[in-house]
């Protein structure tokens, strides 16, 4: 019997790049209470750990995640509609706090803004709270064969973990509209097109490319790029107006400039990063 501790596999680098991996594939990385704590747990660990910079979520056994563990969910019993705690029942449903306080999700770390940056290394399936836990990386890096969908519409399982408010702001309503209310399966080229996906790669490819995406960021001055990856969230999900989204913007960035802009600029103005160039290396 695999013990709780064997749910989420962590490993981390000494340069900063964190792997979680789901590993429950004899379930397809469906994800139950005791793997959804797990999760959470060890990607607010991720966050906490300032000597970890970039994190990869993936999953055992060639599938990203399935959702939901529907054997869970299936052993619930009618007492659950009154929010009574009950062996196999929904206590871990809870609502997200109007505080905006952190809270864990049934899927575990799904309603968490994290600080700093995810990378998806997708294989397999990416369907109903997997997509979800998917639509919680800022990059998504899919295999040829990957499945992303909805599938939980079949059995009336809504999306409480993200998946309408996510979906939406990464697709665009109208994409978002037609995954959400036909369940139908989006393909790694097509969720490529439509930006779900943003690197597709060969199968068994994906934590190789991610690792190199995650190490491409680690080589980039931390406090613009995170600076800057705040206020795209910001001005995705919480702004209130155009001009809100400006003036954050503008106050979280300008505190970057003498801490890392000037110094940059110089190493600019001594020739690195020419035309365009990448490979000079630009770590402060």
């Amino acid at each position: 019997m695999q013990s709780d501790s064997d749910l989420v596999l962590v490993s981390s680098t000494d340069d900063g790049i964190t792997t979680i991996t789901i590993n429950r594939p004899h379930r397809r990385n469906a994800v139950d209470p005791t793997t959804a704590k797990h999760l959470y747990e060890k990607i607010l660990a991720f966050e906490n750990d300032p000597s970890q910079k970039v994190c990869i979520l993936t999953g055992m056994g060639g599938t990203f995640c399935a959702g939901a563990d529907l054997h869970e969910v299936a052993g619930k019993d009618a007492r659950d509609a009154t929010g009574k705690e009950t062996e196999g029942g929904r206590s871990h449903f809870q609502a997200p706090p109007e505080s905006g306080e952190q809270s864990i999700g049934p899927m575990g770390p799904s309603r968490l803004q994290i600080k700093k940056p995810i990378i998806g290394a997708v294989s397999g399936y990416a369907v109903a709270g997997g997509l979800e836990l998917s639509l919680l990386c800022d990059i998504r890096v899919a295999e040829e064969d990957a499945v992303f969908g909805v599938f939980c519409r079949r059995w009336g399982v809504p999306l409480i973990d993200g998946g309408t408010v996510r979906l939406q702001a990464v697709v665009g309503l109208g994409r978002a509209l037609d995954m959400i209310l036909t369940g139908r399966p989006v393909s790694a080229t097509e969720a490529l097109s439509m930006g779900l996906a943003n690197r597709v790669v060969p199968k068994g490819k994906a934590v190789e490319e991610a690792t190199a995406i995650a190490k491409q960021l680690l080589s980039f001055p931390q406090l613009c790029m995170n600076a800057d990856r705040d206020s795209c969230y910001y001005s995705a999900y919480q702004a209130s107006s155009f001009q809100d989204a400006l003036r954050n913007e503008y106050e979280k960035g300008v505190k970057v400039l003498d801490l890392e802009s000037i110094k940059g600029a110089s190493q600019f103005s001594r020739g690195a990063g020419r035309h365009g160039n990448f490979k000079n290396g630009s770590r402060l």
